[in-house]
């Protein structure tokens, strides 16, 4: 397998929202273009996987996380990683992964992540789990506010749980 990991430059928002359009997920360009932006103010780092020269994947690590308790914690987050479909279960998103962390170590000896709640996310619970990733205690998060006993709430992409992890040496 030619996989190659690399830093996202300004060739790349197109390349990836188009893929991502292809499979039926809108991502903006813009949303691409910001990321790279951010990377050139050190505020990201922005990770593309290409598979045999072919746009596979990404992943984001963010200095300062939006999630509170990270921010104020100084915890880098890893974020918004997505693999393309057709590459799933590759190991594609675990590479992406050990790079990210490795990023991260240089900075950090922990790193935390999101994961959502329903069936959509289950390749991702299941693989922040066995990479170590454990939940952070505060309970489940809604982008705003954690989520208490009794609230209702509509289950979507911003109902969260936030784990970490303990990077070793």
């Amino acid at each position: 397998m030619n996989l190659h990991i690399r830093k996202m430059t300004e060739k790349d928002p197109i390349v990836i929202s188009n893929a991502f359009e292809e499979q039926g997920w809108h991502k903006s360009v813009e949303l691409y273009h910001k990321y790279v932006k951010e990377q050139g103010c050190g505020e990201r780092i922005s990770l593309v996987a290409e598979l045999e020269g072919e746009f596979a994947g990404y992943v984001n690590v963010i200095w300062s996380s939006y999630y509170d308790y990270f921010r104020e914690c100084n915890i880098p987050e890893v974020c918004d990683f997505n693999v393309l479909k057709k590459y799933q279960r590759r190991g594609i998103g675990s590479k992406l992964m050990d790079k990210a962390e490795e990023i991260i170590r240089e900075k950090s000896r922990v790193a935390g992540i999101g994961v959502g709640l329903f069936s959509d996310y289950g390749n991702a619970q299941i693989l922040y789990i066995k990479r170590g990733y454990i939940p952070d205690g505060k309970g489940i998060h809604n982008g705003e506010r954690y989520v208490k006993h009794g609230d209702s709430i509509i289950v979507n992409d911003d109902i969260v749980l936030y784990l970490k992890k303990q990077l070793m040496n």
